[in-house]
């Protein structure tokens, strides 16, 4: 495989042998164990391995997190994050690395070298949300471990469908994205699509290995499927409409992944936005084109 090295290879084939839905479902029943003995010790591994940085965390409950999940997806403290720029310039949705971004050319992704994908296919072959984005931008954005793991709107965003896409649970670390075709069309993942000042946009949030959960704001928990089909949600508009701010919350991972944005073709990304540089939630990463 192109881009990839025997190591990337041979980790990415471990990794399609293991039972990714029942180790995810595990970790989804661990992370929420309430029992202190139990949050503590995963809480404070989880934090010497990884080296977690609580300083711009909420402060913790008295009694501490009261699962690891807790702790996992806590929330800033105020003021951390503040949101940058107008209405017109998109706002980074996450903390996390940029795995890549750029133009979207005939229906395609760059994933890595040698590799990329479909849009159709990664919105779960809806036809219909895929065609705005013809010719459009796209940022693929990495959450690591030991990010916060919260997830906001780059800018106001008026929710039309949500997608649910059941699918393989691969590791997206950098060497399987090096490594696997299609990582990002073939893992589950939820579609966030709706309207914004510059047109519309899709927000997908791919799940892992081990993300015990999707969830959003307005329709809280999605993941782990009940199926194993498509399931799509249309949502109303007007007064009744999912409305939300420009760097306010949209959702969540019960354990880390990645984030893609796909906007139309007249959002112009900063200079910040380049494969491996870091971004985080309300720092100004783009501009909407005239």
């Amino acid at each position: 495989m192109a881009g990839s090295s025997f190591s990337d290879r041979a980790f990415t084939a471990l990794v399609g042998l293991l039972a990714q839905h029942a180790l995810s479902r595990a970790v989804h029943a661990v992370t929420r164990v309430r029992a202190r003995f139990v949050r503590t010790a995963l809480i404070g591994v989880f934090q010497r391995i990884y080296k977690v940085d609580l300083a711009d965390a909420a402060p913790a409950p008295e009694d501490g997190y009261p699962s690891f999940n807790a702790f996992f997806t806590r929330a800033l403290a105020p003021g951390r994050r503040p949101v940058q720029g107008d209405s017109l310039t998109l706002v980074s949705p996450a903390d996390a690395v940029v795995s890549q971004a750029g133009a979207i050319q005939a229906g395609r992704i760059f994933q890595a070298k040698g590799h990329d994908f479909d849009v159709l296919e990664l919105l779960g072959g809806q036809t219909d949300l895929a065609s705005p984005f013809a010719g459009g931008r796209f940022a693929t954005l990495y959450l690591s471990p030991r990010d916060y793991h919260r997830v906001h709107a780059p800018l106001d965003f008026e929710l039309r469908t949500q997608v649910h896409v059941p699918g393989r649970l691969y590791s997206v670390n950098a060497a399987t994205t090096r490594a696997r075709p299609r990582l990002f069309a073939r893992n589950e993942r939820v579609v966030c699509y709706g309207e914004t000042p510059a047109g519309p946009m899709a927000i997908v949030l791919v799940g892992a290995l081990f993300v015990g959960s999707i969830e959003t704001v307005w329709a809280g928990e999605i993941t782990p499927p009940a199926g194993r089909r498509v399931v799509r949600r249309e949502f109303p508009r007007g007064a009744e409409a999912v409305r939300i701010a420009r760097g306010e919350e949209l959702g969540r991972f019960n354990m880390g992944s990645t984030v893609i944005v796909l906007t139309g073709p007249n959002i112009a990304w900063n200079e910040p936005v380049v494969a491996d540089a870091t971004v985080r939630v309300g720092q100004t990463i783009g501009s909407i084109c005239d």
